[in-house]
Parts: structure tokens; sequence; C-alpha cells
């Protein structure tokens, strides 16, 4: 029996392969120090296990997209889910830290499909408004994910040993792969004729990128997001090495920040229906605007006081929860044919630009946190001024 449209338990399905991708990175985290111990690796070289998995995440959207525009999303969904389950089990047995890392790059390139295919079955069945809210109720869901595999995480280290998280990771993908095997119906009912080619995969993708309401959102989307990358890449080293908190303290602070953008998101999804998506795409560049200022100034007002960090961050988080559902819910709705293209661009954004402020708070970050700090300030201030010159694009009916 297929799952129908507007049912709790659709939303559900969608919600788990939207957080799919986050847990497979957030629940092995407590485990990374004793993985260099257990596989005689540098902290440098696990890293890499964290590194190249955002990297192969990025461009495995790239096809996914595309592909699933053309043979449609379930074919496409299935072989992710073998493939990251393999890659699973891989990282359980690997040996060396060469293994885990070749395992990871495998399991990011999988579970991609998962992530990025759950937007656009969101844009196969709804659109406007109600796609915003459909997304929203996801992104709550979904946005659990950071709170709670963190602990978890901690836990069945503590229990079981590193191999435990990738264990956890393989039960819960392969419960969500048979539920989308026995309860997802194929949703894409455009799909595409004519030969897959590189050529072709291209031509999609300029099809998408001409249109300027697309480009708008992708830019106030990618800004938003530069932001919050550099806190998630960049908290652990300032909160712990520069503030002087413990690995608990510092996964409250992580939990607290994670509920303000579940509260945006679930605030989102009861709002867009009155607000419609510009409206709620405008409160999120606000808050986002008013958090990474108001960080800064805090900051140098106040530079060791921990409130003037956190309170303006939970702030960001919160527009990031109003921001993310709508702008990927307006950005896709010219596209209904080309919904996995639309999709792939705005995750490959994500994630690249997620690479380079990692990158950028790996060289930076130091004695301070001012290298946070700004990088948050430009985020904010770069969302709010696309948002407000764009306007004549995205109000040009272009949608």
């Amino acid at each position: 029996m297929r799952l129908q449209t507007d049912t709790r338990g659709m939303t559900l399905l969608l919600a788990m392969m939207t957080a799919l991708g986050p847990l497979s990175t957030d629940i092995y985290l407590a485990s990374m120090p004793h993985i260099g111990s257990a596989l005689g690796a540098s902290n440098a070289s696990v890293q890499l296990t964290m590194s190249v998995y955002i990297v192969a995440f990025a461009f495995a959207q790239v096809l996914h997209g595309p592909l699933s525009d053309k043979y449609g999303r379930r074919p496409v969904l299935l072989g992710g889910f073998v493939v990251y389950l393999v890659a699973t089990a891989a990282c359980v047995f690997s040996t060396t830290i060469g293994m885990l890392i070749a395992a990871r790059v495998a399991q990011a390139l999988g579970v991609a499909a998962s992530s990025i295919l759950a937007r656009a079955i969101v844009r196969d069945l709804y659109a406007g408004a109600r796609a915003g809210r459909q997304l929203a109720v996801q992104s709550t869901i979904a946005g659990l994910t950071p709170i709670c595999a963190p602990v978890l995480g901690g836990v069945l280290e503590s229990a079981f040993g590193w191999q435990s998280s990738f264990v956890a990771m393989g039960l819960i993908g392969g419960a969500v792969a048979v539920c989308m095997i026995l309860l997802l119906p194929e949703t894409n009912k455009n799909i595409q004729t004519g030969p897959i080619s590189l050529r072709s995969i291209l031509e999609s993708f300029g099809v998408v990128l001409k249109n300027p309401a697309y480009r708008s959102y992708l830019g106030i989307q990618a800004f938003s997001y530069n932001g919050l990358f550099a806190f998630l890449s960049g908290s652990s080293y300032v909160l712990q090495e520069l503030y002087g908190f413990g690995p608990t303290q510092f996964g409250l602070i992580f939990a607290a920040c994670s509920s303000s953008f579940v509260t945006g998101a679930y605030l989102g999804g009861r709002l867009v229906s009155r607000r419609g998506l510009d409206g709620m795409i405008r409160l999120g560049v606000t808050c986002v605007l008013i958090g990474g200022l108001g960080q800064l100034v805090a900051v140098l007002a106040f530079p060791k006081a921990t409130v003037a960090l956190v309170a303006p961050e939970m702030i960001y988080f919160l527009g990031i929860g109003f921001l993310l559902p709508n702008t990927q819910a307006a950005a896709m709705t010219p596209f209904p044919e080309r919904a996995g293209a639309a999709s792939s661009l705005i995750g490959f954004t994500q994630m690249i630009s997620a690479a380079i402020v990692s990158w950028i708070m790996a060289l930076t970050l130091g004695a301070s946190a001012m290298p946070l700090v700004v990088v948050m300030a430009f985020s904010g201030l770069g969302s709010f001024a696309v948002f407000h010159s764009t306007t004549r694009y995205r109000g040009s009916g272009r949608l």
C-alpha cells in the first residue's frame, strides 16, 4: 500500500529521508577522537572523514537530481540506499583510516540521493506556499537530528565503541530504505524524454539558472547557509578551547541553537499560508541580519561573555528555520518538470558553501572568536542585501 499525498505518513517518511544525511555526520562526532586511537590515525586524518563526506555529498547531488528527472525518483533512491548501506557496512569493518575515508566517500554518494530527492518529491506533490509548509514540517522533524544524534552517538561510544555509531547509521538507513520501497509511490509525473548525458544534465541546469527568481533565492540561501555552517564548523573550537566549556556543556549549547532552528521551521510552517513564501523569507533575512550583526557588536563589546556569542546565534538559527524551507520551495516552484535539477543545484550550492566556510574556519580560528563572528555578520548582511535587491525579479511573475 502506497502512501497518499497530504498524510502524516508521507511527511514523516520524507523527513526521515532528509534527516539521514545530517545523521551520518552528527552521530559519530563523539567517536572521532577514539577512531584516531583505534586506527592509529592523526586528528587531521580523522577530520578527513568529515571533509571528504561533505565534498562527495555536494558533487553527488549534481547527478541524482537530473537522473531522477529522467528515470523517476524511486529507482534513483533505491540505488542510493544500496550504495549507502554497503558503504556503511564498510565503515563498520574498516581497519585503517584510509578504508574509513573511502567508505565515507561512498556513504555520501549514496545518501545524497535521499536528501536531494526528498525536496524534489515535495515539488512533485505541492507548489507555492503549500510546498513551503511541507518543507517546514519536514525541517522541523529533521531538525531534531542535530539535537539527538550527538547524544545517541555519545551513549553508543561509551557502551560499545566507535563502530556502534556506524551500525546505528546502517540500521536507521535500512529502516528508511524499507519504508521507501514499500510505501513511497513514484511522484515524478514529468519524466523527461531523450538520452541522459553530461550535456543534457548541464543543459537542464542551464534552464534552471536562467530564471532570475531562482538565482535570487539561491543567493539568499547560500549567504544564510554560510553563517549556519560557520557556527557548525567553528563552534566546537570556540566554545571548548576559547570559552573553556566541556563536551557536555558544548552539547547543550549546540542543542539550544538547534532547538531555535526547529522553532523557526515549526512557526514558519504555521505562518506561511498567511504570510506567503516571500513574507516568511523576509522575516528570516531580518532575523539572520539581526543575529549576525548583533553577534559582532556583542562580542566586540563583551569578548568573554558567552551570552554575547550564543544569544545572537539563536536568533540567527531562528531565521534559518524561517528561511531554508521557504527559499527552497520558492526556488523550485517554476520547475515542475525539472524539480530534481533545481533541487540538486540548491543542495550543491549549500554543500560547496559549507566546504569553503569550513576551510576558512580551519585557517583563521586561533586566539579569538572574531573569524567566526565576522563570517556570521557578513552572511547575515549578504542574505538581507540579496533579498532586498532582487524584489523586481522575485515579483516579476516569473514564479
